[in-house]
């Protein structure tokens, strides 16, 4: 094997490890990471980990990146289980798989929906992993509509929403109604805003049955954007 392929290997071997005992910080100490104290845990000293990663926020893109995938592909696989018209299992399917995610990675869940890092900025990099959530819950939608199971809703948005929805259905969902695409937002957002509740205790001594309260929940959801039973 040549000696460049070795070399690369190593890196990355290196680079793995290193976000490994990053993501065990996470769920200690939360999103204030510090490369010092991850170097100390690798028994490295602190100036060699700025080879693999020059500073803090390239190593919490790293994680948040890492992080938005696993989230993606857990919705994405969930979704394409049931059948395709079947809208509403889908919708189920893939608001189940974002909380299991969640529930499994919790100091993931945070890095990304949690409270902002101070002094951090996610690049823009960022932003088309960010989108797979909702654009594949959306994405039912548009399956829903294309088959002729879903009815455009009748309400008129007010101007500047529907103003911004365009631009929205113009670059993901082109031909989608704003009106509906203004459903499956609420929807997307009202899902993440029950797993952030769960995660992060708001719903500690008012809801001891939570598998049970999810599920009602997202199949008021599912009425809302008026998937069929």
């Amino acid at each position: 094997m040549p000696a460049s392929s070795i070399r690369a290997r190593v890196r990355a071997e290196m680079i793995d490890e290193i976000k490994a005992v990053a993501r065990r910080h996470l769920a200690t100490d939360g999103a204030n990471l510090s490369l010092r104290a991850v170097a100390r845990d690798m028994g490295m000293v602190s100036s060699a980990i700025y080879r693999y990663f020059p500073s803090r926020d390239e190593l919490l893109t790293a994680l948040i990146l890492e992080a938005y995938q696993a989230l993606g592909d857990a919705v994405a696989a969930a979704v394409a289980g049931p059948d395709r018209l079947d809208l509403r299992g889908r919708w189920h399917a893939a608001c189940r798989a974002a909380r299991d995610w969640a529930l499994a990675h919790p100091a993931e869940y945070a890095l990304l929906y949690g409270s902002p890092v101070p002094g951090y900025a996610a690049p823009d990099e960022t932003v088309e992993p960010a989108q797979r959530p909702p654009l594949t819950l959306v994405g039912i939608l548009r399956d829903g509509l294309a088959a002729g199971r879903i009815d455009p809703p009748a309400e008129v948005l007010p101007e500047p929403v529907r103003a911004d929805l365009g631009e929205l259905v113009a670059a993901f969902f082109p031909g989608l109604p704003e009106a509906l695409l203004a459903r499956g937002m609420a929807g997307w957002t009202q899902l993440f805003g029950l797993i952030s509740f769960d995660l992060f205790g708001r719903l500690n001594r008012a809801v001891p049955h939570r598998d049970a309260y999810f599920e009602h929940q997202i199949g008021l959801m599912a009425d809302l954007m008026g998937l069929p039973a």
